[in-house]
C-alpha cells in the first residue's frame, strides 16, 4: 500500500506533566498567543481494575519502536501489577510500544486505559499504539479512543497491517498517526438487531450517533467520518487513499492536540523552536513521504529519513530534546523517577463491561 499519512513529527508530551488550559494560536510561530475558548475534553472516570481479558485479539508490549527486532512480551493479564511488570524496562528507555492485533472490543478498551495508566506511573512518557485490526464496536472504539486522546499516544498501522471500520475511530484519538497499510471504512451496524424495518433500525442507531458525532469533534476529525460510518454499505469497504486521511483529520498530527502543543511549546521552547519544526515538516513532507526513486516506504523507512533530516533544522533542541521532532525514537531518559511502592494488584469496583451492541466490524478481509 501506499504510505498514507506522516510520521510522529513531535514527541509524545510526558504522561507526567499536566495538561495546561488550551487556548488558541496564531498559524504563524511569530505571532502572540491569543485566548479562545476551552478545547471539549470527553471526562476520564476512575478505571474500573475489575478482572477482564482480552476476549478478541492479542497484544504484546515491548520497550523499542524497533518493532523489527519483535513484537515484546505478550500481555497474559490486565491486571495492574503484571502490565506494571511488563513495562517496568521501558522505564530506562522512556518508550513503550503497545502492539495488538483483533477486534475493537470492551477488552481492548480496558488494554487502552490501563496501559497508559500504569505508563504514566512508570513515567514513561513516550507512546505508541501499534494496530492491526478489522474493527469492532463503535462504543468500544470511543470509549478506547478517549483514553487514547487523554494519554499521549501515537498511533501505527504498519505496512504489514491494516485499520478498518471502528478502528479508524482510534485513529481519530492519536496525537500523531504514522499510515502505512490500509485504512477502511463502512456503515455500522446491529449484527443482533432486532429490527424489522428502516424506522426501527435507524432509531436504534441514533442511540449512539450523538455520542460519535461529539466524540470526532472534540478528537479534530471529520464529521465526514460519521457520514461514511452511515452510508458506506455494510457489505462494502471503502478505502481512503492518502488526501481522504488528512482531509478527514485521520492522518499525521492530531489538529487539536497540535493548538494545545504549539502553546505549550513557545511558552517552554520558543518561536524559533515552532519555526525550525514547521521548516522541519514541509521539508519531511517532500523527502521522506515522497521519495526521488518511487519507492513505498515502511514506517521503518519513514523512521530512518526522518531521523537523518532533522539535524539541518538543529534537532534534536539542546533546550527541548523531548519536545523535538521524532524524539520518541531517541529512547534516552536522564532521569528514571524512584517508585518504591508497589500499587495492589486491583481496585474494586464494579464488573467488566458487557460487550456494546453496536459493530463496525462486519468488513470484507
Amino acid at each position: 500500500m501506499p504510505v498514507r499519512s506522516l510520521i510522529a513529527l513531535l514527541c509524545l508530551s510526558l504522561a507526567a506533566c499536566a495538561r495546561e488550559a488550551p487556548t488558541q494560536t496564531n498559524a504563524g510561530a511569530e505571532q502572540p498567543v491569543t485566548a479562545a475558548p476551552e478545547v471539549q475534553r470527553a471526562p476520564q472516570p476512575v478505571i474500573d481494575w475489575s478482572p477482564v481479558r482480552l476476549e478478541a485479539g492479542d497484544a504484546w508490549i515491548a520497550c523499542s519502536a524497533d518493532y523489527h527486532a519483535g513484537e515484546g512480551r505478550p500481555v497474559l493479564s490486565l491486571a495492574y501489577t503484571d502490565l506494571r511488570k511488563l513495562m517496568q524496562d521501558c522505564r530506562a528507555t522512556g518508550l513503550v510500544r503497545v502492539r495488538y492485533v483483533g477486534k475493537v472490543t470492551a477488552s481492548f478498551a480496558a488494554l487502552a486505559e490501563r496501559t497508559g495508566d500504569v505508563a504514566g506511573d512508570l513515567g514513561i512518557g513516550k507512546r505508541i499504539l501499534d494496530l492491526d485490526s478489522v474493527g469492532g464496536h463503535v462504543e468500544a472504539a470511543i470509549r478506547a479512543g478517549d483514553a487514547i486522546g487523554e494519554n499521549d499516544w501515537t498511533i501505527w498501522v504498519r505496512g504489514d497491517s491494516h485499520c478498518y471500520s471502528a478502528c479508524v475511530l482510534l485513529l481519530a484519538a492519536g496525537d500523531m498517526r504514522v499510515v502505512a497499510g490500509p485504512v477502511g471504512i463502512h456503515r455500522m451496524i446491529r449484527v443482533r438487531s432486532a429490527a424489522t424495518s428502516r424506522k426501527e433500525l435507524g432509531a436504534e442507531l441514533r442511540q449512539v450517533s450523538e455520542d460519535l458525532r461529539n466524540y470526532l469533534e472534540r478528537n479534530g476529525a471529520s464529521v465526514e467520518v460519521y457520514d461514511l460510518m452511515t452510508t458506506v454499505p455494510n457489505r462494502t469497504l471503502h478505502l481512503l487513499d492518502d488526501a481522504e486521511l488528512a482531509r478527514l483529520g485521520l492522518s499525521g498530527e492530531n489538529a487539536v492536540e497540535d493548538d494545545l502543543d504549539r502553546i505549550r511549546l513557545a511558552r517552554q521552547c520558543g518561536t524559533d523552536f515552532l519555526r525550525r519544526r514547521d521548516l522541519f515538516r514541509r521539508a519531511y513532507e517532500v523527502q521522506c513521504l515522497q521519495p526521488a526513486d518511487g519507492s513505498e516506504p515502511d514506517v521503518d523507512a519513514i523512521n530512518a529519513c526522518g531521523l537523518g533530516l532533522r539535524e539541518r533544522f538543529g534537532f534534536p533542541d539542546p533546550r527541548c530534546p523531548e519536545a523535538s521532532p521524532m524524539a520518541e525514537l531517541d529512547g534516552v531518559v536522564l532521569e528514571i523517577p524512584d517508585l518504591a511502592v508497589e500499587p495492589v494488584d486491583a481496585v474494586p469496583g464494579a464488573a467488566a463491561d458487557a460487550v456494546p451492541a453496536v459493530d463496525a466490524s462486519q468488513a470484507p478481509r
